[in-house]
């Protein structure tokens, strides 16, 4: 007897082939759905930068999500989200608008929805997105967190950031009848520890800052004949009787019988976790900038450092005893360089500390 199959193939293929153009659409509703049912913005300091907060809430976690910015329009941040749908918030919401004007959620297409971000700047370099898990005792859910970036301030080549409004009292080592450390050559460490505090002066006032001068001539602070003692305190009392003083900083040139010790050095009293901060972003400046063996920061007990009630420093430039760091410290660009430095760590250190 013969068998005819063909019918019962042809049923099974058109079954198959059936299935398979519904597999797309089985897994798709397979998947659970988010919706997106909560948000909120805020601006707020964070590590001493201020930014705009978005916090987008869903019901679920692990969505799956898309960043990018629009290429004909710079300006807008794109975040698309699969599988997602639009809850009971409001699509079109004003923003902070010096950082970012107003935000848009949109559904493309079914359960792809799209949020648009208007910043004020290019967005480029200016975001960063990220996911956090639900707080139940902020009662927030899991979101999407897309924070806006202030644009950084682009500052003169003679100015730095961060100093504005703040108060340093600069006290250049010796003066006076005390020269300090000579030089093989001759140069005289009063005279290069002036020269660079009036130059970290000027560039410091010229950002916005109130500089105070233990001296800013060549001259004894106390007068000729003071006791070792009494100079220092009258230093230091220079910082204590400056209204507002956040900052002392003393500069010096090191010295050693050997002409071989070289490098830059800085030096602070542990009266606070600041002293050593402070210490540490000078030094990490004036190194990059004169390119000398970085001999690091160190605990000391000078006098000015450790009687000075607010966060102090006392920085050695480099080697005055050493025939080549001679050569570079009575160079008017190397002094240039090392203010530079000295004022740049200044700005890095209220970026820090927010003090």
């Amino acid at each position: 007897m013969i068998v005819d199959f063909s019918n019962k193939i042809g049923r099974v293929l058109g079954a198959l082939a059936f299935f398979f153009l519904l597999l797309p659409t089985v897994c798709l509703a397979g998947k659970p759905v988010h919706e997106i049912n909560y948000f909120q913005s805020h601006v707020i300091q964070e590590n001493g930068q201020t930014l705009l907060r978005i916090e987008i809430g869903l019901n679920r976690p692990d969505t799956e999500y898309k960043v990018q910015v629009n290429a004909a329009k710079p300006k807008q941040l794109l975040l698309d989200l699969e599988n997602t749908e639009i809850g009971d918030i409001r699509k079109d919401i004003t923003l902070d608008g010096n950082l970012a004007r107003f935000m848009t959620f949109r559904e493309l297409e079914r359960r792809h929805t799209q949020v648009m971000v208007a910043m004020s700047q290019p967005a480029a370099g200016l975001y960063r997105v990220y996911t956090q898990a639900a707080d139940r005792k902020a009662q927030k859910p899991y979101r999407i967190v897309i924070d806006v970036l202030a644009a950084p301030v682009k500052v003169p080549a003679d100015k730095v950031a961060g100093v504005t409004g703040k108060v340093v009292v600069l006290d250049p080592g010796h003066g006076g009848t005390d020269s300090g450390a000579i030089g093989p050559d001759g140069v005289q460490e009063k005279d290069v520890t002036l020269a660079v505090a009036r130059r970290v002066r000027d560039i410091l006032t010229a950002s916005g800052a109130r500089v105070a001068m233990t001296r800013d001539t060549d001259c004894d602070v106390y007068g000729a004949n003071a006791t070792d003692r009494q100079e220092l305190q009258a230093r230091v009392n220079v910082g204590a009787y400056t209204p507002g003083t956040q900052v002392f900083l003393s500069i010096h040139c090191n010295a050693f019988s050997s002409s071989d010790a070289n490098g830059t050095a800085t030096y602070y009293y542990p009266k606070s976790d600041n002293d050593a901060v402070l210490a540490q972003d000078l030094q990490r400046q004036l190194v990059a900038a004169g390119g000398l063996r970085n001999r690091g920061i160190s605990e000391a007990n000078f006098y000015v450092v450790k009687r000075s009630a607010m966060p102090a420093a006392l920085v050695e430039l480099a080697f005055i005893t050493n025939y080549h760091e001679e050569a570079l410290l009575s160079d008017a660009d190397f002094q240039d360089a090392m203010a530079m430095a000295i004022c740049q760590g200044l700005g890095k250190f209220f970026t820090d500390t927010g003090i």
